[in-house]
């Protein structure tokens, strides 16, 4: 088989994270739901953003935020998502180029994306997503030979929220398979897989997923198990490799019949679980893209969540040296 272009080739929603601090009396008065992540509309969203006050703007979305990541453990990489021709499109724009992220769709008149996330005291996050042009990611826009052209494809669930991105995403799981290439794929919230669990299932069953992340509540509703064994079984029944995280538990992984785990890697004291998930996939994938073992590769994955949790949003400061800190905590 040919060397790949790419490590890892993400699709994903590209949107800019809009964050706050709040107590929980905010989030019921504006009548959130604590620690869920659900869709808004665009109108609801302008008066949500008038009512956060002073807040703090960050280039996210959970595909982007792991590719960030990616980027500072030096793998090659492409982002596909859907900008607008706006403010925040640019500030997307730039962000990928700076963190050596090919970036190949052009912005469209439609306004970009933005995530409304509101950081309860305790760390935990309310998320509240307007998906905007990243709801109109076309199949015609994204040239397949890009998915074909990666060692690991890897998708987030939120596109498919509508028509055009979920094509996209599954012309590219053909164009990666057809071509040998590993596929993965990411439950990305409960709220998610509620509203398109027998769409995910299919996924699974058609053969199209080698790599499956998810947390313990995603697992659930996916499988349909309240009991986390027994969905651990059901799953990694249908798929070749099931990741599952279990916060201050840590993760477990289910390849070939064999089971492994990691425990939890705290720095210190939570300040946000916002980007938990995005940057422990981001560990994961970079150990899997460069041949570590998976004991190996998920404990990377442990690293990273522990380290992105003592910040606020789902990026790490721009001198974080993330290769080094991994490197430091395996070897000791």
């Amino acid at each position: 088989m040919d060397s790949p272009r790419y490590d890892v080739v993400a699709i994903g929603n590209a949107l800019v994270d809009v964050l706050c601090h709040k107590d929980d009396d905010f989030v019921a008065a504006q009548g959130l739901k604590r620690g869920l992540m659900q869709p808004i509309a665009p109108d609801a969203a302008v008066l949500l953003h008038q009512a956060m006050g002073v807040c703090e703007e960050v280039c996210g979305g959970s595909a982007a935020n792991t590719m960030a990541a990616l980027a500072r453990l030096g793998l090659r990489l492409a982002f596909v998502g859907q900008v607008g021709d706006d403010r925040l499109g640019r500030l997307f724009a730039n962000d990928m180029a700076a963190n050596g992220v090919d970036f190949p769709l052009p912005p469209i008149a439609t306004p970009t994306g933005r995530c409304l996330i509101i950081v309860s005291p305790d760390g935990h996050r309310t998320m509240n997503t307007a998906i905007g042009a990243s709801e109109y990611l076309p199949p015609a826009a994204f040239d397949p030979t890009i998915a074909a052209d990666t060692a690991i494809l890897y998708v987030e669930g939120y596109m498919w929220r509508t028509t055009e991105p979920r094509a996209a995403s599954q012309a590219a799981f053909r164009a990666a398979r057809a071509a040998g290439r590993r596929t993965a794929f990411t439950l990305s919230s409960e709220f998610c897989v509620r509203e398109h669990h027998d769409d995910f299932v299919h996924l699974i069953e058609a053969g199209l997923i080698d790599i499956l992340f998810s947390n313990e509540g995603e697992l659930a509703e996916l499988s349909g198990c309240a009991d986390f064994e027994a969905g651990v079984a059901w799953a990694a029944a249908r798929v070749p490799l099931l990741i599952a995280t279990r916060g201050p538990e840590g993760a477990i992984a289910v390849q070939g019949g064999e089971r492994f785990a990691t425990r939890a890697e705290p720095f210190g004291a939570i300040v946000d679980t916002t980007g938990a998930g995005d940057l422990f996939a981001a560990g994961v994938l970079a150990g899997l893209a460069r041949g570590s073992d998976l004991p190996t590769s998920l404990r990377m994955g442990s690293i990273a969540a522990g380290r992105i949790i003592i910040e606020t949003g789902p990026r790490l400061p721009a001198d974080e040296d993330l290769a080094a800190l991994i490197g430091t905590r395996l070897a000791g």
